[in-house]
C-alpha cells in the first residue's frame, strides 16, 4: 500500500532564498505532486487516511517517515486538506503564523519512498507604529528625544521620519525578537517657538504593506513667553484725525489681555481712548495725546513690554513746513544743466590743445627729403621749443 504525506521541520525560520511570501493571519495552499506507482487500497480508503493523518491520527506504518529526526506530520485544525488524489495532495493553512515557515515535504509511500519538497515563506507584518517621547506642552529651550517604535515585522521594517512634509534623517535601531524584528528610530532637536504646531510623522514601509506604509502623526505643541510689537495707523498723526495703536503679542498661552498706559500711568481720557482687545483707539487726536504709550503683554511663561512716542502734527503748521517740490525740481534741473555744459566744454578744450601740440613737434619732418635730414629738422625744432614754450592749464 502506498500513500502521500505532508510534512515540514520544527525549528526552520529566517531561511534566505525563500521562494513564495505570506503574512500572518493569511492562508496558505500548499501543492505537491508526485506519481504513484503502485495502488493497492480503494479510493476512500486512502482519503480517509490522510484525513485521519493531518486530524492527528495514528495508523500503523512501521514505514511512516514522520518519525525520523527533524521532521514531524502536520496535525494542526488550520490546516485542512483540500484535494487528495493519487497525482495530487493539496492543503490549505488557514491563519498563517511566522511558526509556519520552512520546508514542506510530501512523502510517497512507495517502494522506493517518492518525495517532493516546497519551502513557504512567511513575512512579519509590521504593527502599527507608536511614537513616545512627547511632552504636552513642551517649553521653548527644551530637548525633546521622540522615538518611534514598530514590531513583528519580518523582515525588518523601514522607518522614515517626516517634519510636516519634509524629511528628516533619525537615528535607526533594529533588535531580533524571536523570528521577527523590532525597529526603532530616534529623533533629538531642541525646541524653540517655530516648533510649535509642527506636525512629526512616523512612517513604516515593509514588502507585506505593497504601496501603503503605516503612519502615525503627533503633532508639537510649544510654551514660550510673549514677545510685543506695537503697530500705528498713521505715519505722522495730526489733530482731529482717528488713530489706532495695535500691540501685535505673540506668546503660548496666548498672553491676554494686554495692558496700555501712558506716560507710566493709566490713560488720561477714556472718552477718547478705547481700549477694544489689543487695540488702543483714539477718535480724535489733539496736543495732550502726546508722549509715551507703553503696551505690557504677560502669560505663565513671561511678561513683554513695548513702547511707542507719540506726536500729534498741527495740520496748519504742517503745511506752511512742506517743502515746495516744483520749486526743489526746478533748482535740480538748472544745476544738471550746467553740469552738462561745464563737462562738454571743458571736453572740447583738451582736445584742441592736444591736436596743437602733436602738429608742432612733427614740424619740419614731414618735408624732409630722407630720414637724416627729418630728424636733423627735428632737432631744430626743438631748439626753438626751448624760445617758445606751450603752458597747460
Amino acid at each position: 500500500m502506498s500513500l502521500p504525506a505532508l510534512y515540514f521541520p520544527q525549528d526552520q525560520h529566517m531561511v534566505a532564498g525563500a521562494a513564495a511570501g505570506a503574512g500572518p493571519g493569511a492562508t496558505v495552499v500548499v501543492v505537491v505532486v508526485a506519481v504513484v506507482v503502485v495502488v493497492v487500497v480503494p479510493w476512500w480508503w486512502a482519503i480517509m487516511h490522510l484525513k485521519s493523518r493531518l486530524r492527528g491520527q495514528t495508523l500503523n506504518d512501521p514505514r511512516a517517515p514522520e518519525r525520523a529526526a527533524g521532521q514531524r506530520a502536520l496535525r494542526d485544525n488550520r490546516i485542512e486538506l483540500v484535494r487528495a488524489s493519487w497525482k495530487e495532495l493539496t492543503i490549505s493553512i488557514h491563519e498563517v503564523t511566522l511558526s509556519d515557515e520552512g520546508l514542506y515535504t510530501c512523502s510517497l509511500f512507495t517502494m522506493p519512498v517518492k518525495t517532493s519538497k516546497a519551502y513557504l515563506t512567511v513575512l512579519g507584518v509590521p504593527e502599527k507604529p507608536e511614537i513616545t517621547g512627547f511632552t504636552k506642552p513642551a517649553q521653548e529651550g527644551d530637548h525633546v528625544t521622540l522615538t518611534c517604535t514598530t514590531s513583528g515585522s519580518k523582515p525588518a521594517a523601514d522607518i522614515r521620519w517626516f517634519r510636516n512634509d519634509k524629511e528628516i534623517q533619525g537615528m535607526t535601531e533594529v533588535n531580533a525578537t524571536g523570528r521577527s524584528f523590532t525597529v526603532r528610530s530616534t529623533l533629538e532637536f531642541l525646541v524653540d517657538r517655530s516648533e510649535d504646531g509642527v506636525a512629526y510623522t512616523c512612517s513604516v514601509d515593509h514588502v507585506a504593506l505593497l504601496s501603503t506604509p503605516q503612519q502615525v502623526t503627533e503633532v508639537l505643541e510649544v510654551h514660550y513667553a510673549p514677545r510685543v510689537e506695537i503697530l500705528h495707523s498713521l505715519i505722522f498723526p495730526q489733530e482731529g484725525q482717528y488713530f489706532k495703536l495695535e500691540c501685535d503679542s505673540k506668546g503660548n498661552p496666548l498672553p491676554e489681555p494686554v495692558i496700555w498706559t501712558k506716560d507710566g500711568g493709566e490713560l488720561p481720557d477714556v472718552e477718547r481712548m478705547i481700549v477694544e482687545g489689543r487695540e488702543l483707539i483714539i477718535t480724535s487726536l489733539n496736543q495732550t495725546d502726546n508722549g509715551t504709550y507703553r503696551c505690557e503683554a504677560s502669560n505663565s511663561l513671561g511678561t513683554d513690554i513695548a513702547e511707542y512716542k507719540l506726536f500729534v502734527y498741527d495740520p496748519n503748521a504742517l503745511a506752511q513746513h512742506s517743502p515746495d517740490h516744483a520749486l526743489i525740481g526746478g533748482v535740480v534741473a538748472v544745476v544738471v544743466f550746467i553740469t552738462l555744459c561745464f563737462i562738454i566744454v571743458l571736453g572740447r578744450y583738451l582736445a584742441r590743445h592736444k591736436g596743437t601740440y602733436l602738429t608742432n613737434e612733427a614740424k619740419g619732418a614731414e618735408d624732409a627729403p630722407d630720414a637724416d635730414t627729418a630728424i636733423i629738422n627735428a632737432e631744430g625744432n626743438h631748439a626753438h621749443a626751448e624760445e617758445k614754450k606751450e603752458y597747460f592749464i
